[in-house]
């Protein structure tokens, strides 16, 4: 253990290192707004007294939006059904929340994009009663393949009005993906002697629309949503109180220090302008680099920390969130 001393040194140090960073970046992003926003199309509101905001970034940009449009009510819905169902009838709780999610993917993926949802599903689970590692991999990589057939991509954006309907589309296959092949894969373990009853159809069906998390993620195997749904004991709705207010102050933290960092510096437009990459300083570089890093660690504190908040008020564990990337020496636990 090193020395209070030296921790410390350590600690005001590596601070003095970011706020630095940072400030060279902002000076930038102020010094060069106009040249940016002519480039970019800056964003501008009044969160924080009319600053212009960084859109560049597709990811934060989409889901906020989305946020906005529909998924927030569709996230509260889930929170409203769950609680209900847990004080009225605890024991058919996962088909009431099964029930929801394929109401809520009906609502924003449409007739035709929830079809598809249950067409991957159902042909993961007929592959997998073959029980062979190698069909159910190779079922799972050719079902993802598909999204990247032109033929197939120009088929799905003729169902939507707008390419975020599609995008979402997207990436829910994918993330569902995940989730299926999760399944597959625990079923070809089960030997059939051995085979648990909540290795069928109902209950796969039931993982992949697990609304809080059909989109996005985090990722929860099967094994644990199946154990953690088979409980019986679980906290009491004035338990889950605590954890709600909790959840949603560390939440909205995290959301406002994301759209600070995308109204003070534009770093995902800087990085995407080639010349001004060649004129700034190895200062400022360094803090283009930190501050992507950064909020790319930010930005998943709320994208997995909404779904993690409501699968807590529902008495499963999510997977823990995502470490700060200042305190890492490896980036393995990071895309982890």
């Amino acid at each position: 253990m090193l020395p209070r001393w030296e921790l410390s040194f350590y600690l005001f140090a590596s601070l003095g290192f970011h706020f630095y960073s940072f400030y060279e970046v902002y000076k930038v992003s102020r010094e060069h707004e106009e040249e940016l926003d002519q480039e970019f199309d800056l964003d501008t509101d009044t969160l924080f007294g009319g600053l212009k905001k960084d859109p560049t970034d597709f990811e934060w940009s989409f889901w906020m939006e989305w946020g906005k449009q529909r998924l927030v009510w569709l996230l509260l819905g889930h929170m409203g059904v769950s609680q209900v169902a847990n004080l009225l009838t605890r024991k058919h709780k996962p088909w009431i929340l099964t029930a929801y999610g394929m109401w809520a993917c009906w609502c924003v993926l449409e007739t035709q994009g929830t079809t598809m949802v249950l067409i991957h599903t159902t042909i993961s689970f007929c592959v997998a009663q073959f029980r062979s590692l190698f069909l159910s991999w190779l079922c799972s990589l050719f079902l993802l393949s598909t999204l990247r057939l032109q033929d197939v991509e120009e088929v799905m954006r003729g169902w939507y009005q707008t390419e975020n309907e599609y995008y979402l589309l997207q990436f829910t296959l994918t993330v569902r993906c995940l989730y299926y092949t999760s399944f597959s894969l625990e079923f070809c373990w089960q030997q059939p002697p051995a085979e648990r009853t909540f290795c069928s159809f109902p209950w796969m069906v039931a993982y992949v629309f697990y609304y809080p998390v059909f989109h996005n993620g985090p990722i929860l195997s099967f094994p644990e949503f199946i154990a953690q749904m088979q409980q019986q004991e679980q906290g009491s709705p004035k338990a889950g109180l605590p954890t709600l207010a909790r959840g949603l102050g560390r939440l909205l933290s995290c959301w406002w220090l994301a759209e600070l960092m995308v109204h003070l510096m534009y770093m995902h437009a800087i990085y995407s302008s080639t010349s001004l990459l060649r004129a700034v300083s190895c200062w400022t570089l360094g803090g283009l680099a930190l501050a992507q890093v950064l909020f790319f660690y930010v930005k998943y504190l709320v994208l997995f920390g909404v779904p993690a908040l409501l699968m807590r008020l529902d008495g499963l564990t999510p997977p823990p969130l995502p470490r700060c990337v200042s305190t890492m020496f490896s980036f393995t636990g990071m895309w982890r």
